[in-house]
């Protein structure tokens, strides 16, 4: 791993961490991740679904996403959206199944708030669950970020 990747996914790891580290006890909120570079934070029967910013970074400049609508069902492993960068486009992939409650339309005008604040405002939907099942074979944000690590950026 060259020094200018090492540097980055030591960035994105300290990013994590603080972002964990700021939110609600473990208990109220847990982040927890997809090998597909999704995240998703649960609050009862209703999960926010994001990017990582380890995927944000790897794109590059994001410039436009294309968001599911309200009332629309998303089925964990379908694709649900795409994102697009100076470098590729990319399919979002869900990682969840569940009826879409709330879409992030500040993503509409501000894309690039998917690099600078991928954990908060960057967010992509929000979900009512339909199988919390599914939650359980999500991976942790630690278990995360040693999968990552081994990725080239």
């Amino acid at each position: 791993m060259t020094a200018r990747k090492r540097a980055l996914y030591e960035h994105g790891v300290a990013r994590r961490k603080a972002a964990r580290e700021s939110r609600a006890p473990v208990d109220a909120v847990v982040l927890r991740f997809t090998e597909d570079h999704a995240w998703v934070r649960v609050d009862g029967e209703r999960a926010q679904v994001g990017l990582s910013d380890h995927m944000a970074e790897a794109l590059g400049d994001i410039i436009a996403v294309e968001l599911p609508a309200l009332g629309e069902r998303l089925e964990r492993g379908a694709p649900f959206g795409e994102v697009e960068s100076v470098r590729t486009v990319r399919e979002f992939v869900a990682p969840v199944t569940g009826t879409v409650t709330a879409v992030n339309e500040e993503l509409e005008e501000q894309p690039e708030l998917l690099n600078e604040d991928p954990y908060h405002e960057g967010w992509l939907v929000e979900v009512k669950l339909s199988n919390e099942a599914e939650l359980d074979e999500l991976i942790s944000a630690d278990e995360y970020d040693e999968a990552v690590s081994s990725e080239k950026v």
